[in-house]
């Protein structure tokens, strides 16, 4: 069975949503399931380099 969708709400620059409706739409998707795609995207990326460098954000020049 799959998990339940948590729905909430979303402020957004008019010109980001803009260029974000005409990516959706190259890729065949709509806003909301291209904005979930390129989340779980990067929270992929973020797991994988968490094996690496557990402070990916960090500044080298600090510490």
């Amino acid at each position: 069975m799959a998990a339940e969708k948590k729905a909430f709400v979303l402020r957004i620059n008019p010109e980001t949503l803009k260029e974000l409706e005409r990516w959706a739409q190259e890729e065949f998707r709509s806003v909301n399931g291209q904005i979930e795609y390129i989340l779980n995207e990067a929270l992929k990326k973020r797991k994988k380099g968490s094996n690496s460098d557990p402070n990916p954000d960090a500044d080298p020049e600090v510490g």
